[in-house]
């Protein structure tokens, strides 16, 4: 449930175009929808901003169809993440217009109404391994309304492909950072820039990078200031993150209170 999907709804009852009896029942299911197996949140968009997203792993191919199909009836767009090929075909026949952004493993339903205002952000990652997470984040950031860039494969082994494109960092409201192995990619971009920058550690490495732990406890540990670290291989969360600060910046530029 959206500001406006409420406000249309509240005028059709001042209009007398719509009974209480029925705007009373369309309400009923305002906060949440019990579906038994989950309780789908359509008071999220109202609270924050974005929809509810579905993660898709751990749940069945019943389970996922009937998430996406109450949050799209409810007027708001759907979003699911770590979603494999198998799956968007056997979803396909339900939702015809859905998108797949293959390489982020993202699903998107639209429900055509407007996003939210957004800002400009930078996708930044190391080697082209860090691919699938920085995608994950600059789709997420992108269907939740920002601007996004992507500069690929400018890790710390050389780092003058990252200097050549100062212009493209100063450019950026947020900088997401993407990086496996050592992880130094987030503090070499958080010494450059004057905006919020977004680490997220892969689990891209050799043996001793543990599955990612070592990137994360380096970037947790950067000497870089203004550096903040979502989880390994966590790039919807940098991208949500992202979208959130990036909503922030958008609606103080046009002078609206968030």
């Amino acid at each position: 449930m959206t500001v406006e999907a409420i406000q249309r709804l509240l005028e059709a009852v001042r209009d007398g175009t719509l009974g209480v009896a029925d705007a009373t029942r369309r309400l009923k299911d305002l906060p949440f929808a019990d579906l038994g197996y989950a309780k789908v949140d359509h008071h999220r968009q109202l609270r924050t901003g974005f929809p509810e997203v579905v993660f898709c792993p751990g749940k069945t191919l019943e389970q996922i169809a009937g998430i996406l199909e109450r949050v799209s009836a409810n007027g708001q767009s759907a979003l699911a993440t770590r979603v494999s090929a198998e799956l968007v075909e056997s979803l396909h026949p339900r939702f015809p217009k859905l998108e797949y952004h293959a390489a982020a493993r993202i699903l998107f339903l639209s429900n055509g109404g407007a996003s939210a205002p957004g800002a400009q952000v930078l996708v930044v990652s190391g080697g082209t391994a860090d691919h699938p997470v920085a995608e994950e984040a600059a789709v997420t950031a992108e269907k939740l309304g920002q601007r996004v860039e992507r500069l690929y494969d400018v890790g710390v082994a050389g780092l003058h492909r990252l200097l050549s494109r100062r212009d493209r960092l100063d450019q950026a409201d947020v900088v997401i950072a993407v990086a496996g192995m050592e992880g130094a990619l987030a503090s070499v971009v958080g010494g450059l820039v004057d905006k919020p920058v977004i680490a997220v550690p892969t689990s891209v490495g050799y043996g001793a990078s543990f599955g990612g732990l070592a990137a994360l406890l380096a970037m947790l540990n950067s000497c870089a200031s203004g550096v903040a670290v979502v989880n390994i291989d966590n790039g919807f969360g940098a991208g949500h993150l992202a979208a959130t600060i990036g909503r922030c910046i958008a609606l103080a530029r046009v002078g609206i209170s968030t």
